[in-house]
């Protein structure tokens, strides 16, 4: 990827699987994403789990940043992704 890419907004999302289990990920584009991980097998957690359905996006200002809160997000437990995944609803 060209350094310009690393300094445009970037999305955190969190996709739901078929199974109910989530799965959260970074990307320039959500929907492509989303329909990669529906239509690909690029994804080595959802390729057994389709299909899989956006739940959450969240902006963030660059790559790094959007590393971060992947990250944090990834340490929540199941119960706090789904109040995320709520809160963001309101």
């Amino acid at each position: 990827m060209k350094k310009t890419v690393y300094n445009k907004p970037w999305f955190v999302y969190i996709a739901q699987c078929c199974d109910e289990t989530l799965y959260a990920g970074i990307a320039l584009d959500v929907a492509r994403r989303i329909h990669e991980h529906n239509h690909t097998s690029k994804c080595r957690y959802t390729r057994s789990r389709k299909p899989v359905a956006l739940v959450y996006k969240e902006s963030c200002p660059d790559h790094s940043s959007a590393l971060r809160r992947e990250i944090e997000i990834k340490r929540f437990g199941r119960q706090k992704k789904f109040n995320l995944i709520e809160k963001d609803k309101d």
